[in-house]
């Protein structure tokens, strides 16, 4: 059938608009801001950890896009293996990313850690970010494996001179002022949402160089689609000081 000539004019137009408006790296806008990438395992993904610090920058006045590789049980290594966060490094102009993996406390995992940050370390630095080490916890079986872990997270992080985000020595410093308080999940591994909560806190201070003391208890995102947190209002500022603390002694910028 013949068509008229405006009716194809018509198809080309939306055709081109379509590509024109096709995200080939799939990560959106990623805005003016501060432009933060994770790449871990479930510590991270588990509460949306990324998502919590974006509204803790957002709610802090600050304008910061978050995005995340993550997969369960990878170590660096394993993301190195499978390409995707090399690919997700290189396809924007990221500041800062995020590395972590497990508890790593153990020798051999302790120098796994160390040389496979050095390997990301080559390609964050290319594309010109810094990167970070986002220290973690081990399980809460093993309490007595904390010193190895936060010594693990440091050593890589002075290894490739990049900053330190000492998360597991927030939850310690916490537990300082209240034994009490549900950092682990039910598996005593995962962490609660208050455990993500209080880590959002520690790697706030470290990105914007900004004590989170001070933050209200309802934190408040500015973009839109991303849900409000709310620390319990008896627990906020032992929580905003618990990550303070942590970041003067242990944190690395």
């Amino acid at each position: 059938m013949r068509r008229p000539l405006l009716f194809w004019l018509t198809i080309l137009l939306v055709s081109a608009c379509g590509s024109a408006s096709r995200d080939p790296t799939g990560l959106g806008d990623l805005g003016d801001g501060l432009k933060v990438l994770f790449v871990g395992n479930s510590l991270t993904y588990f509460n949306d950890l990324p998502q919590m610090v974006q509204v803790v920058g957002e709610a802090a006045g600050h304008e910061i896009a978050v995005r995340s590789v993550t997969r369960g049980g990878f170590a660096l290594e394993d993301h190195w293996g499978s390409g995707e966060a090399l690919e997700v490094i290189q396809a924007a102009p990221w500041d800062v990313v995020i590395l972590q993996q497990g508890p790593s406390s153990l020798a051999l995992n302790k120098i796994h850690l160390r040389e496979w940050s050095v390997v990301f370390n080559e390609a964050i630095r290319a594309a010109g970010a810094t990167p970070a080490l986002f220290m973690v916890w081990p399980e809460a079986s093993r309490p007595a494996a904390f010193d190895a872990v936060s010594d693990a997270y440091s050593q890589a992080a002075e290894a490739v001179d990049g900053i330190l985000m000492p998360v597991g020595e927030a939850w310690r410093v916490a537990w300082e002022e209240d034994a009490a308080l549900a950092f682990y999940g039910p598996d005593g591994f995962h962490p609660t949402e208050l455990g993500s909560a209080l880590g959002a806190l520690v790697i706030f201070q470290q990105l914007f160089d900004e004590s989170p003391v001070g933050l209200p208890s309802t934190m408040v995102p500015t973009t839109k689609g991303l849900e409000t947190l709310t620390l319990p209002s008896h627990l906020t500022a032992l929580l905003q000081d618990a990550a303070a603390k942590a970041n003067a002694v242990y944190g690395r910028r």
